[in-house]
């Protein structure tokens, strides 16, 4: 890993094993792109790189050389009005009205590690030799705007983090209109775009499309990241697949409001933005203030794309979660939301966890209904004190009867929301975000808390914290059910109010600081309603999310494996559910429910006492292998062997670090008949190793298992005898793996 810059030709070269980035300062004085990818050899001189060439009705503002047209050349900071008519990284307005600056190179340093950036989240180092960074100054000459462009790059894989922080040291306010995080210009448009995108029930589903001449993107307005669109993006080539090609990730640490665009211009080149959305910012930077962009981070390979899956995996596991369970196994759980719903009493509480206890469920998670005049969702989001009717001795006696029993117990919030049906809104109505004279809107019969407002924070915080500090709470769900409309904020401003949707997040981010600061310990879960809030930036506070509301097996085939194309395993929450499913009534088989569920972070959403004894016998086998495997499940390396996306089977799996244990996940959606023989080629085995394969003690060397494949045909290859177990929709199959001597 290095950081070289050729004082002579004015080159930087960021690389590693893995990558090359480089880029150079322009005769113009303006940072140029010339190269990402694969790792080259080191040179003093890159400028045939620079390719110049006089094309009509090209302009720019570098006068007195025809060849030289902003119009054409990659950028890392393109800025708006100086003859780069492609969409912008940054735009400022001034108080003259100009929108146009000019950012030119002055200076730069190298830091050895990572810088942290203050009130948002980000990747970070433990050792100043896993990365280095390169930090750009670049001057607009006229306002005094100063930027810090930051390039961090990783010791290990192609891995290179990007941000930006504006220092206003001129004499006058600005207002930034557009502060993008990443630019990246790309020599040509032979891309695949492939994007996750759904809607609540449905998150993260992988789409597909190619690179044309135009603007296509993916973002939110929602204030949330969102269900629809999640802040990841890839570039790949057209022959790229799982196993082979180029491609480039994109990711977005933030959990509001973004943008991912890539725009092909007249001639081809493909320019890729990723940061705030433009739509619903600007920010009033002041004099000696400054404003620094969330990060966003690329992955390039070389390799297909489950190499770049697991070089995010590798980074978002060790170095974007944080703290006490960044590296520890998660709990086993039961939930009691589709068990009860606002249904419960203490004691039928205790009744779903001492069955859960029996089958060797780890922690009790009480979810919503528990507190002020919740009996529905239509009072009490705010008023966090435990309802002495439902809980007779309040949450600390119940954390104790659940703690009694030897289990964790665990709690449900909703901080960021209120009811008009509260104490909470009685006594101060002016804590939502609403516009002045408008009709505010609301869903789940609730309204956004403005959190951009220090004061509704520290209220949260010390509502919150009373009950950690009383009660034996080991986990919190942190739920958010509605994103933010009508947002503006009655302390702010009117030239402030472009900033709100931003300041809302950074007290969401600070809440989170504060909570898991002082609560070190407790496993905090993401969850906004299911999937809405999915992204790295929640990642960084809270190590796991609820992955979709939709708890389905077979939906959920589709929904964790688009999430494995961004995020680890151990990230992903998921739960094997009652049947009929209550969101898409469907009937599917316990170990088949089980089967999905284990590739995440493993759990039930119903009442133990409901099942048969059968059943309950199968409950206690799947938390006994669950408890065996986790840590394997979670923290191996994750392979994508069969898409549910491109047939009606999928197959993933993982491997141990040592390469001796592995598991393979076998889905089949719906049944067949007289069907061809099946097998699948594994992946990350040692070829040297022999395997002894559980499902029929065969023993297989890797190589075999890569090359030739694993059988998975069953009796749907030809007719089923009546008198074998039938095989049925919804069927699947764990394999075990495991090294052995010969």
């Amino acid at each position: 890993m290095s950081i070289i810059f050729h004082e002579e030709t004015k080159v930087f070269h960021l690389q590693n094993d893995a990558i090359s980035y480089i880029m150079m300062v322009l005769p113009n004085g303006k940072m140029g792109h010339l190269y990402f990818g694969k790792r080259i050899h080191d040179r003093e001189d890159f400028e045939n790189l620079l390719e110049l060439v006089p094309r009509p009705m090209s302009s720019g503002i570098f006068v007195g050389d025809k060849f030289f047209s902003s119009q054409h050349i990659k950028q890392e900071l393109p800025d708006y009005g100086t003859g780069d008519y492609r969409s912008p990284a940054v735009e400022i307005l001034q108080k003259n009205g100009s929108r146009i600056s000019d950012f030119q190179y002055h200076s730069h340093h190298v830091e050895a590690g990572k810088p942290l950036l203050p009130g948002l989240p980000a990747t970070y180092t433990e050792d100043q030799k896993e990365a280095e960074t390169l930090v750009l100054n670049l001057v607009d000459s006229v306002t005094g705007i100063e930027a810090e462009l930051f390039y961090t790059i990783f010791a290990q894989r192609g891995i290179l983090a990007r941000s930006i922080r504006y220092h206003n040291k001129g004499n006058q306010s600005v207002y930034l209109g557009r502060a993008m995080s990443l630019c990246l210009d790309l020599p040509d448009c032979e891309y695949d775009w492939v994007q996750l995108s759904g809607a609540w029930g449905r998150e993260r589903h992988v789409k597909t499309r190619r690179l044309a001449t135009g603007v296509q993107s993916i973002g939110s307005m929602r204030g949330n990241s969102s269900h629809e669109h999640n802040p990841f993006l890839i570039l790949k080539r057209p022959l790229t697949s799982e196993r082979q090609g180029e491609a480039i990730g994109f990711s977005f640490v933030y959990s509001g409001n973004f943008l991912m665009q890539a725009e092909v211009d007249a001639h081809d080149n493909t320019r890729v933005l990723v940061g705030l959305h433009p739509d619903t910012f600007t920010w009033h930077l002041k004099e000696g203030e400054s404003f620094q962009t969330p990060e966003a981070l690329m992955v390039y390979t070389d390799s297909g794309l489950n190499d770049m899956s697991q070089s995010f995996h590798q980074l978002f596991q060790t170095r974007l979660a944080r703290g006490y369970w960044r590296d520890r196994v998660r709990p086993i759980l039961i939930n009691n939301w589709e068990a009860t719903y606002f249904n419960f009493t203490e004691d039928k509480l205790v009744q779903i966890a001492e069955k859960a206890k029996e089958c060797g469920v780890e922690l009790f998670v009480l979810d919503d209904g528990w507190f002020g005049a919740r009996n529905n969702d239509f009072a009490g989001l705010g008023d966090w004190v435990a309802n002495p009717e439902r809980l007779s001795g309040g949450i600390t006696g119940l954390a104790e009867r659940i703690s009694q029993l030897g289990m964790k117990f665990g709690l449900w919030f909703e901080p960021e929301m209120v009811n008009k049906d509260s104490d909470l809104y009685r006594s101060h109505p002016d804590w939502i975000l609403e516009a002045p004279g408008r009709e505010n809107s609301q869903g789940r019969n609730q309204h956004v808390l403005d959190f951009s407002r220090k004061e509704v924070v520290d209220c949260m915080f010390e509502m919150m914290a009373k009950i950690l500090r009383e009660a034996k709470v080991s986990y919190i769900k942190w739920d958010m059910n509605r994103s933010i409309t009508e947002c503006f904020s009655k302390s702010f401003a009117p030239e402030q109010q472009g900033e709100i949707f931003h300041r809302y997040i950074l007290g969401v981010y600070d809440l989170y600081e504060r909570l898991t600061t002082e609560f070190p310990e407790v496993l905090f879960e993401s969850c906004a309603s299911g999937g809405g809030r999915f992204d790295p930036g929640i990642l960084y506070y809270a190590p796991q999310g609820w992955a979709s509301d939709n708890s389905d097996a077979v939906e959920r085939m589709k929904i964790q494996y688009g999430t494995s194309m961004c995020y680890p395993i151990s990230s992903i929450g998921s739960h094997v559910s009652v049947i009929p499913n209550h969101q898409v009534y469907r009937n599917t088989p316990l170990h088949t429910r089980a089967n999905v569920a284990y590739f995440g972070t493993f759990g039930y959403e119903l009442d133990l006492n409901k099942l048969s004894e059968k059943e309950i016998e199968e409950v206690k086998e799947q938390i006994a292998f669950m408890k065996e495997y986790r840590s394997l499940l979670q923290f191996g390396a994750f392979y994508r062997l069969k898409s549910p996306f491109e047939g009606n089977e999928l197959v993933w799996m993982v491997v141990s670090e040592d390469k001796r244990t592995a598991l393979v996940g076998w889905y089949r959606i719906l049944n067949v008949v007289n069907d061809r023989f099946t097998r699948v080629k594994l992946q990350g085995l040692n070829e040297d190793f022999c395997y002894e394969v559980s499902q029929d003690g065969t023993k297989r060397y890797g190589d075999e298992l890569m090359n030739l494949g694993l059988v998975t045909s069953d009796a749907t290859a030809g007719q089923t005898p009546q008198d074998e177990i039938p095989c049925t929709d919804f069927e699947s199959r764990i394999y075990i793996l495991k090294a052995v001597e010969v």
